[in-house]
């Protein structure tokens, strides 16, 4: 699955710390990204997914389609919020914010 950034987690990534930002690449190329695939295998099979409970993911109360991954339960938890969209016929994860629980202002 490709993914995309806006530029709301540009900014926020460029204020993460070097070993934040290594866990966040670890985790989404080791969890999320198989995480990712196998919910796109399972909405065009029309079947119901669950995240695995590594990953934290949920969706954000009243954020439309904005979910919620997080990605270290180590004090200060880290999170990030994203959306899954259809660009091209392919499914894109567009990540939105990254870093505390402040992300969820402004998701």
């Amino acid at each position: 699955m490709r993914s995309d950034r806006t530029a709301s987690f540009e900014t926020d990534w460029d204020h993460l710390k070097p070993e934040h930002r290594r866990e966040f690449r670890e985790v989404v190329r080791a969890n999320f990204v198989p995480a990712c695939d196998a919910w796109a295998t399972a909405q065009a099979a029309r079947e119901h997914y669950v995240w695995p409970k590594s990953l934290g993911v949920s969706a954000i109360v009243n954020g439309g389609d904005i979910m919620e991954m997080t990605w270290s339960f180590a004090s200060p938890e880290r999170r990030a919020t994203f959306h899954l969209a259809r660009e091209d016929g392919n499914w894109v994860c567009v990540w939105r914010r990254i870093g505390d629980h402040g992300v969820f202002r402004i998701p």
